[in-house]
């Protein structure tokens, strides 16, 4: 086993954390109008999904891999849909005091699982995943190397979302209402979009 691998592992799930995308809004809006606690929650929900794919890329799980490209469609047609009533109803939220934590319904397991749920409805990520692997050519199902770059992953990804979650709250309790409300929509609008190109490629 090289012990390198983690550190490799490390870098990728957080440079693949680190893209912009509907889940970092969402971890975001969550982390502004709900505390840190919630966002962390939510990342580290992104976290295991990162490392779920990592692992079935690393361990060589090619029926598992084959079985998610197949169902790329349907998958993709429900992760979209999912963001399309997302990002309605993040334009629609009431902007609160931010210094007020607000409780969420589902406590921090609702919000682990339900971001959990969501980024594993991406299918081309284990794509992303497998690709990299392969070229650090990890990818051929020895278990000693496939575990440390897992454990890589979700560490890295791990700390990005700690990270992101930290800085959005240092900034919490700057802002006001009225750029909360410009918050949710900017959010909602680009979630819809993100929402959109999903369900049009699910149905392509």
């Amino acid at each position: 086993m090289d012990p390198a691998l983690t550190l490799r592992g490390f870098v990728l799930g957080f440079t693949i954390a680190a893209a912009v995308g509907p889940i970092s809004l969402l971890v975001i809006r969550r982390t502004l109008s709900e505390g840190r606690i919630v966002g962390l929650a939510s990342g580290l929900g992104v976290a295991t999904a990162d490392g779920t794919y990592g692992a079935i890329a690393a361990f060589g799980l090619g029926a598992i891999t084959q079985a998610l490209v197949d169902a790329r469609h349907v998958l993709g047609l429900v992760g979209g849909l999912f963001l399309l009533w997302l990002a309605w109803t993040t334009a629609r939220a009431e902007p609160h005091d931010p210094a007020v934590v607000r409780p969420r319904r589902g406590g921090l397991p609702g919000a682990y699982l339900s971001i959990l749920g969501l980024t594993l409805t991406n299918p081309m990520t284990i794509l992303s995943f497998g690709a990299l692997f392969a070229g650090l050519g990890v990818a051929s199902g020895e278990p000693g190397d496939a575990a440390l770059v897992t454990l890589g992953v979700f560490l890295g990804s791990g700390a990005w979302w700690v990270v992101l979650t930290s800085v959005v709250s240092i900034l919490r309790s700057r802002i006001t209402t009225a750029w909360i409300r410009r918050i949710n929509l900017a959010s909602g609008i680009a979630i819809g979009a993100f929402a959109i190109v999903a369900i049009w490629t699910a149905v392509d």
